[in-house]
């Protein structure tokens, strides 16, 4: 077998960073006989992660060409496969991906992978993975290649993330993945995990689905991994994965049937299956079932050719690649971090379930103490006992170990008052959203903390510099504003009052990225970037209602868009109340732009909770007294004319936001909407989407970006 065939695709980055494949032999103990062990590395530090280019592949296939050769002369008895430390591999380079611009080179880009994959599962002697870091779609692709796996507890980022970005698991993890762990585990795996803010596994969940056969701490992850290869090349240890396999993958028609069909709903309820992927993935999940590999394989390439070249994929690049890679972890106008200072103690005022969130994320990620206070003991009490309660969780899912849920807990405290602040270096609040008493706490905590000490609030729409204007130090007060789940979104808006001074905005970025959180630098402006744009759109969604458009056309209008929740639906999850006053917040700064409903509140008042109620059959209506609750028009729109309206207001006042300086770019306004609101990857972005369906010409008279 030659690779040579593949020099055209090499040729396309000469400049790739290159993994290359290190082979060591080690002579096995129990007299199991040499081992081959081959270790992928691009020779850089733990920052910049190895990735699967067609150089890398093409140097790993002859690697295994060669290993394959001293297995059949009998040098070797067993090759293995691991990576430098905390990666095995990071997945295929997108950089490399995206610059593949026809079929014919996505296919053999898809097939190069295939002949190099298929190598380690063939070898003629057992082929091991020892999985000791990050194994992300091509790099999971390659330890479920290896005839046996291992992975080590410290491992994270294991999974398959195709469908995230727009492709398929392409080099073999689409039909080796269900035969070893069962189809409805890989749907988890392959569509519910990536269709899930790309969530993925650590170590110990993947052995416990059964993706890897043996689990080993990481202090000698790679001397256990050969002790165990050793044994299961003499026989003490293949039985034993056997039967654990088939207990594991246990599956027959009707769960094969089953859990395509529970994928598609997912699809549907995530995406509106307005993204090509996920369906593709699930199609040949379903008809693989009674594929041969060398079928499978097929219908894979040309899967991942036809992708690569969709508008999706190429969006979902942008948006992943240079938004969140790259400009996500070099925001825009931060200042130099050498100007932060350090935090040591943590404090947060409040202790309400966004406190306690906060409290927890804060103790989880810094590891300092964290205090919390609140009016009352009771209050006080119930933060603390939610967070004890969420690190109890953690470890019941063995997401923790036991040393250090204790330790976290016990960094977490409480107290009624405010002066456990004084020895803080940062001291958030999270109370009620009204500007007077965010004001009365900020007064309250500069009375005991020191010149130093940075003020933070989490208001979601509220001036930071009205908040900070009646204190001494306005400088040191910055918006900090998360997003609900805390621990899930990763989206954190910095923002930067008029007076607010460079060390602290320093600071609050160096935070961010201890909370492993996507900052972004956004100016004090009412509702700053997230808020602001799903008023508009939640104020045109109600208005079209209001005006006697039925609740159905209304809701699923923007259907097309591929949201992950309808805006009735979103808007019954915030909370009508919630809603309303950020609206009202909305109308106050910007006037009759931002509709606010009288219908809404008379549902509040009703104390209706939502639109929607679901019926026995599963299906959802609008019940007949909330209906008569309201008074509407008779001029309805249809879903076309909703679509298009709301498209032109969200082109409006996005231009508006970028006119006011609120952010540097529009990539800035992309950023916020993908991490903070949930905005598909495969539009883009929202203002390439608003480019692409004309609706910025339409309103700007031109276009947010260059075609």
């Amino acid at each position: 077998m030659s690779f040579e065939r593949y020099d055209e695709l090499a040729a396309l980055v000469p400049a790739e960073i290159v993994t290359h494949s290190y082979v060591q032999d080690i002579t096995l103990p129990q007299d199991a006989g040499v081992l081959a062990l081959i270790t992928l590395d691009n020779d850089l530090d733990h920052t910049r992660p190895t990735t699967l280019g067609p150089n890398t592949l093409i140097e790993f296939g002859r690697t295994l060409e060669g290993l394959k050769e001293r297995a059949a002369r009998g040098e070797i008895s067993a090759v293995a496969v691991t990576g430098k430390p905390y990666f095995l591999v990071a997945g295929a380079d997108l950089s490399t991906v995206k610059s593949v611009r026809s079929e014919h080179l996505g296919r053999l880009m898809a097939e190069l992978g295939h002949e190099a994959y298929d190598l380690l599962a063939d070898l003629g002697v057992p082929s091991f993975a020892f999985i000791n870091g990050v194994a992300l779609g091509g790099g999971l692709e390659i330890a479920l290649a290896a005839n046996y796996r291992t992975v080590s507890t410290g491992a994270n980022g294991i999974g398959l993330p195709e469908a995230f970005i727009g492709l398929v698991p392409g080099w073999g993890g689409v039909y080796r993945l269900p035969r070893l762990i069962g189809p409805a585990n890989a749907v988890k795996v392959m569509v519910e995990n990536p269709l899930s803010n790309n969530r993925s596994l650590d170590g110990t969940s993947a052995y416990g689905l059964g993706i890897a056969d043996a689990l080993f701490e990481p202090a000698d992850f790679i001397e256990q991994s050969l002790l165990w290869a050793a044994r299961v090349l003499t026989g003490g240890e293949a039985d034993a994965v056997g039967q654990r396999r088939a207990e594991l993958a246990r599956y027959d028609d009707a769960a094969w049937t089953g859990a395509v069909a529970a994928g598609r709903a997912f699809v549907e309820a995530k995406t509106s299956n307005a993204a090509p992927a996920p369906a593709r993935v699930l199609d040949l999940l379903e008809a693989g079932r009674t594929w041969s590999r060398k079928e499978s394989a097929a219908a894979e390439c040309t899967a991942l050719a036809e992708l690569m070249q969709t508008r999706e994929f190429h969006a979902t690049v942008y948006a992943f690649l240079d938004l969140v890679q790259k400009r996500g972890k070099r925001p825009a106008g931060a200042p130099d971090r050498k100007l932060a200072r350090p935090v040591s103690k943590v404090g947060v005022v409040g202790a309400g379930l966004m406190a306690s969130q906060l409290a927890l994320l804060f103790a989880r990620q810094l590891k300092v103490p964290v205090v919390m206070t609140d009016i009352d003991q009771a209050r006080v009490d119930k933060g603390v006992a939610y967070v004890h309660a969420e690190i109890e969780k953690m470890l019941g899912r063995k997401r923790l170990s036991q040393d250090a849920a204790n330790r976290t807990k016990a960094l977490v405290t409480g107290s009624v008052s405010k002066d456990v602040f004084a020895d803080a270096d940062f001291v958030i609040e999270a109370v009620f959203e009204e500007l007077s008493v965010k004001k009365q706490v900020f007064a309250e905590v500069e009375a005991v903390v020191s010149p130093e000490c940075i003020l933070a609030t989490n208001t979601s729409s509220l001036s930071v510099a009205e908040m900070a204007a009646d204190l001494v130090h306005p400088e040191r007060v910055v918006g900090f504003h998360f997003f609900n789940p805390v621990a899930a979104m990763p989206l954190l808006e910095v923002v930067r009052a008029p007076k607010t001074d460079d060390a602290v905005l320093a600071t609050a970025f160096v935070l961010a990225k201890g909370l492993k959180k996507n900052a972004v630098l956004v100016q004090d402006a009412p509702a700053f970037v997230v808020n602001r744009i799903l008023g508009r759109m939640f104020g045109e969604i109600t208005a079209v209602f209001d005006e006697g458009t039925d609740a159905g056309t209304a809701d699923g209008a923007l259907r097309p868009m591929g949201l992950p929740m309808t805006p009735f639906r979103l808007l019954a999850l915030v909370g009508l109340p919630v809603g309303q006053h950020v609206q009202e917040s909305l109308h106050a700064a910007f006037g009759d732009r931002f509709h606010v409903s009288a219908n809404q509140q008379k549902l509040i008042d009703a104390g209706v909770k939502g639109l929607w109620e679901k019926q026995e059959d599963g299906s959802e209506t609008v019940p007949s007294a909330t209906l008569d609750l309201m008074e509407r028009g008779s001029s309805p729109s249809t879903a076309e004319e909703v679509l298009r309206r709301t498209q032109d207001a969200l082109t409006d006042e996005i231009g508006r936001m970028l006119d006011e300086g609120v952010v540097a770019a529009p990539e800035d306004i992309d950023l916020c909407m993908i991490m903070g609101a949930g905005w598909p990857m495969h539009l883009g972005g929202i203002t390439p989407y608003l480019d692409r369906v004309g609706a910025s010409e339409r309103v700007l008279g031109k276009t947010f970006h260059q075609a």
